[in-house]
Formats: C-alpha cells, sequence, structure tokens
C-alpha cells in the first residue's frame, strides 16, 4: 500500500456520494415520526450524563424476541443516531426491540472513551429489554459491536451471556493503518491505542456467533479488513461467517436493513430464510 489516505476514501469512489445523508436523514426521520405516533418508540433517552450519551428504542408490535443495537459509522467523526432509525426497520417486522445508540465524536474523545461509551449504552438497554441479544454495526459502527466481544469488554458478565451473534457490516478491525492517514489528526490514536482498540488483534469472549459482511465493491483495504477478522477470530474459534454482498458499495450495503425480507435483515435478525 502506498496511499493509505486513498485506501480508505469511501466518498471518492462511490457515485453522487453527498446524496446519501440527506436521504438517511429523511428517511430516519419519516421513519421515527410513524413508530412515535404508534406508540413504539423512546426517543432520547439519555443513558449517561454526556449530551450525546443518549439512544432511541423501538418496539416490534408484538412480545420482543429480545434486544438488538445497531451502533452506526461515520469514521467515530460524524452522524448520530438520527440518520439510521428507518434501518430498524427489517429487525422490528421480526421481532426484536430496537436500540440505536449515538455518542460522542471525535475529536472531542478518543476512540477508547468510545468503546466505553458503546458498552454503555448495551448495558442501559439490556436492562430494560429482556431475551438474548445481537448487535450490528457499519464501518466505524462495526468496530465497535466487535469490540463489545472482545476479552476486555466492558460489559457485565450477564450482559455478555445474553450475546447470541455479531454482524459487522464494513468494519474496521485493526486501526494501525489509521496511524498513516490524515483523519488521524481527527482520531488522535498512537500505537498503543490503535493496538489495544483492534479487534482483529485481540482475542473474542463468550459463545456468540459472528458474521463478517462487506460490499464486494467496497475499497480493497475494507474487503482485507473484513477477511482479517473473519481469519483471526475463525482461528481463535468462533463460530464464523463471510459475505461479500452482490454490487454494494460502502453506502449502500446497509440500506437493506429497511426491508423485511433481505439477506442482511435475515442475517442480523435470525430470520428464517
Amino acid at each position: 500500500m502506498t496511499d493509505w489516505d486513498d485506501a480508505y476514501d469511501n466518498r471518492g469512489y462511490i457515485e453522487n456520494a453527498e446524496g446519501y445523508p440527506p436521504k438517511w436523514t429523511i428517511q430516519a426521520k419519516g421513519f421515527r415520526a410513524t413508530a412515535h405516533t404508534a406508540g413504539r418508540a423512546e426517543l432520547d433517552v439519555s443513558y449517561g450524563k454526556e449530551e450525546r450519551e443518549v439512544l432511541d428504542i423501538f418496539h416490534p408490535k408484538s412480545s420482543s424476541r429480545g434486544l438488538l443495537v445497531f451502533v452506526h459509522g461515520g469514521y467515530w467523526r460524524a452522524f448520530d443516531k438520527s440518520y439510521w432509525s428507518h434501518l430498524a426497520s427489517g429487525p422490528l417486522e421480526h421481532g426484536w426491540s430496537v436500540c440505536i445508540p449515538s455518542y460522542t465524536l471525535a475529536p472531542d474523545v478518543r476512540i477508547s472513551r468510545i468503546t466505553r461509551q458503546i458498552a454503555q449504552a448495551i448495558r442501559f438497554s439490556a436492562d430494560r429489554i429482556d431475551g438474548p441479544i445481537r448487535l450490528g454495526g457499519h464501518s466505524a459502527g462495526g468496530h465497535l459491536v466487535t469490540r463489545m466481544v472482545c476479552k476486555d469488554t466492558l460489559l457485565p458478565i450477564a450482559c455478555q451471556g445474553r450475546i447470541e451473534h455479531v454482524v459487522s457490516i464494513s468494519g474496521v478491525h485493526d486501526l494501525r493503518p489509521l496511524l498513516k492517514i490524515k483523519l488521524n489528526e481527527t482520531l488522535q490514536l498512537d500505537a498503543a491505542e490503535a493496538a489495544s482498540e483492534s479487534p482483529a488483534l485481540l482475542k473474542p469472549t463468550g459463545k456468540f456467533s459472528l458474521t463478517c459482511w462487506v460490499g464486494e465493491k467496497e475499497r480493497p483495504e475494507f474487503l482485507r479488513q473484513n477477511d482479517l477478522l473473519f481469519d483471526n477470530w475463525s482461528d481463535a474459534g468462533v463460530l464464523t461467517k463471510r459475505v461479500r454482498d452482490p454490487h454494494k458499495h460502502h453506502f449502500n450495503v446497509i440500506e437493506e436493513l429497511a426491508l423485511l425480507h433481505s439477506p442482511l435483515t435475515h442475517e442480523l435478525s435470525g430470520a428464517a430464510k
């Protein structure tokens, strides 16, 4: 690799990349309004004391199968929960209560602090919703959900034992290359934190299963990151599956979570295909 900035430049290789966030915002806002009117949404619930330590919980029409937490991406420096509400649609229809948290962004905090916030959000929502837990995350969110099932997880043992499946979608699992790119001026990673916050370099814990999901049309570095976690955690004994979603790139790979019968929705929700 000679140009690491290019390796992580998703926007530069996606047609009309700038059009995706406004579209997501409109879809998410409409979904939240509908769910709130139906009495199936708890919005802006505080899980901590910081301004961005808030989450939304969406409830299914019938009794809940358990808790599904979706953690958004944005290179740990962009977005919040309000862009992604509509992605709860598919899992909700399969009976899951869906939690979508916000977290404080870099450079206000380091990635290790964001890891602690996500653990706090999961603990909080798990205390409110019984049953098994499933975790899904996109890009930086893929990193954060896999951090939750590493040996040094901040989740309590009881909560760890409830996690049955994790889906990392286009996740970044080895942070060391980020030391070489301009983005690190914002992330402020050093070598020690890059290593200690890299799931691919850590030991997994628990009896969960893992799916490493990535768009077939993504940057080669994201394909490599997906393969790296698959290889390392398969070798560590985790029941692991690897998927390259045909024709998908880094932005549209998550959109099928809004659909009841998409392959990604089935994978995350554990629904029969």
